[in-house]
């Protein structure tokens, strides 16, 4: 088994005890993104459009950081502090993920790491 820390200035630092991503044998396991501004650290503040484009812009930086692209995700988790704002980042989602989208889950939570109102992970499949 191969394993390997993929880490990238492009993307947010993490906030915790775990890496931006691990890749084992060309599976590549993102960890959840807030919407964090990369050179800063601080959470984007605004709306739910803002949020989740920089949510989105993270999880790209983290998979090109890996060799991939978009058309490499296999499965998304998106969670929302306000299942009411799913319309908006159904959109702007389908913007990024507008060919072949892969599998997802989207679930309303109580609460998330820095007071945000939206969190994405996703699992990719490198070199496909």
């Amino acid at each position: 088994m191969s394993r390997k820390v993929i880490q990238t200035d492009a993307a947010p630092a993490a906030v915790g005890p775990y890496s931006q991503a691990i890749e084992v044998d060309g599976w590549l396991w993102i960890s959840g993104q807030i919407p964090l501004d990369p050179a800063s650290g601080e959470l984007i503040e605004g709306d739910i459009e803002r949020s989740t484009r920089q949510v989105l812009k993270n999880l790209v930086a983290i998979i090109e950081a890996a060799g991939g692209s978009v058309r490499d995700v296999v499965r998304v988790t998106i969670y929302l502090t306000d299942l009411g704002q799913f319309s908006i980042v159904n959109a702007i989602y389908a913007e990024v993920f507008d060919t072949e989208p892969p599998a997802r889950a989207c679930v309303e939570v109580s609460a998330l790491p820095k007071g945000a109102d939206v969190e994405m992970d996703a699992v990719v499949r490198l070199g496909r």
